[in-house]
């Protein structure tokens, strides 16, 4: 009875529209308060905070984030953009295709979907609509290339996962790059075959030469120096992630003053904007951690496990029931949301089933994507819509054809787990 009334509880408040940190706390103390009474909330809210601000891991979270501020002020998006769209030009549909290939690249030098989206279409709509292209492929392309940030790393989701479910950060960041791969490809062929249906989608692209080609690679040398001192530090060991998220700092605060972009007032904003995002997630996190201190001593994860074990189900059929759930909450919660609520309760099940927990972020993330270009969140959407002033209904249909090979992608996934973990076992 406890619990259903703090679900009820939570429920009503983030329908409501009390931000999602405020609503965990409030019914998880009240859940608290119902099991143990006052003084059991007092010793937990005494504690909860210090114990969230002081975890070693938590340091990657503000640290990636100022590298993605650094990153957008330096302008590399615009050099990805540049040089993708010179190697794939010469195909129908190539400059599309190259803002997939500029998403996945921004997406590893920042952990931020939305800022990946926005930045993809301040630098790509604007050439694309030059040529030609039909808004609703060019915007649908921006809006899912912004997702790639979630699953790339450094992917703040993922730290955010690893964090909540007390799982090793690295694994699950160098987990996500062959599916990062994956997706991108998928995008890539989804754009090509959009384009074989309706040729008046895209014009035709231009050709390059190989000297043009290979001079655009010199753009792309402070991505891969990022990239290298960021994933390919943790990959190799040299550092742990929470060190290489000070290094990727550095290191963009850097190339932002060599194109000489930095400057008092733009580290200031940097900073300012790094510790705003930081508080709302470290307020989230505490939230998330009083709501878990709820449920982990009602017992509900237990009993939650213990029942879906006893319906005699394969466990890949209820991995698909889960992953549906988590589909549709992705149409009316934030990403972040889902996981500070969900990833407590689903993780004992996980376990019990025999999943892997690492492969199941992975997954989890790659399905959250999809959430954040459906209606009615459908965030990216948003942010391309304001770039592009075309109709949102417009652009959720050019999205849906990658709503439906994002589908596939997660179905190969959860068939063939060793995309996500072979990576991860070799370190």
């Amino acid at each position: 009875m406890t619990v259903t009334l703090v679900l009820l509880l939570l429920a009503l408040f983030l329908v409501t529209g009390l931000p999602v940190a405020l609503a965990m706390s409030v019914s998880g103390a009240i859940g608290l308060y119902l099991l143990g009474g006052w003084n059991f909330v007092a010793g937990i809210l005494r504690t909860s905070p210090l114990s969230t601000a002081s975890s070693y891991e938590i340091i990657t979270i503000p640290m990636f984030i100022l590298m993605a501020e650094f990153v957008i002020l330096s302008g590399v998006a615009k050099d990805l953009f540049r040089a993708a769209s010179i190697w794939v030009g010469r195909l129908r549909g190539g400059l599309a295709m190259a803002t997939a290939i500029a998403g996945a690249g921004f997406g590893a030098i920042s952990g931020s979907s939305t800022a990946a989206a926005a930045t993809l279409a301040s630098t790509s709509i604007p050439s694309m609509m030059e040529q030609g292209y039909d808004p609703k492929l060019a915007g649908g392309a921006v809006a899912i290339s912004g997702t790639l940030a979630m699953l790339i790393p450094p992917s703040i989701a993922l730290i955010l996962y690893g964090i909540i479910a007390d799982l090793p950060v690295g694994d699950l960041l160098i987990g996500g790059v062959v599916p990062g791969f994956i997706v991108t490809m998928a995008i890539i062929l989804t754009i090509a075959v959009l384009v074989r249906i309706d040729p008046a989608a895209a014009p035709k692209g231009q050709a390059y030469t190989l000297r043009e080609k290979i001079g655009s690679l010199k753009h792309v040398g402070p991505m891969l120096i990022l990239f290298l001192a960021v994933t390919g530090a943790i990959y190799s060991g040299i550092s742990t992630p929470t060190e290489a998220s000070g290094i990727g700092a550095f290191v963009a605060m850097l190339l932002a003053a060599r194109e000489r972009k930095l400057n008092l007032e733009s580290l200031l904003i940097a900073l300012r904007n790094t510790a705003h995002t930081t508080a709302m997630i470290l307020f989230i996190i505490l939230g998330a951690h009083v709501f878990g201190y709820f449920l982990t001593l009602s017992r509900v994860t237990n009993e939650l496990a213990g029942w879906i074990g006893g319906l005699g189900l394969a466990p890949l059929l209820i991995m698909a029931i889960i992953l549906i759930g988590y589909l549709i909450l992705g149409f009316f919660m934030d990403q972040i949301a889902i996981l500070i609520l969900t990833v407590p309760v689903m993780l004992p099940v996980i376990t019990q089933l025999g999943f892997d927990p690492v492969w199941f972020g992975v997954v989890v993330i790659v399905t959250a994507e999809v959430g954040m270009v459906t209606p009615p969140m459908g965030m990216n959407v948003f942010v391309v819509a304001r770039y592009t002033r075309r109709p949102l209904g417009e652009l959720f249909r050019g999205v849906m054809p990658h709503v439906w090979a994002h589908l596939l992608v997660i179905a190969l996934l959860v068939l063939f787990p060793s995309l996500v973990l072979w990576l991860p076992s070799t370190m």
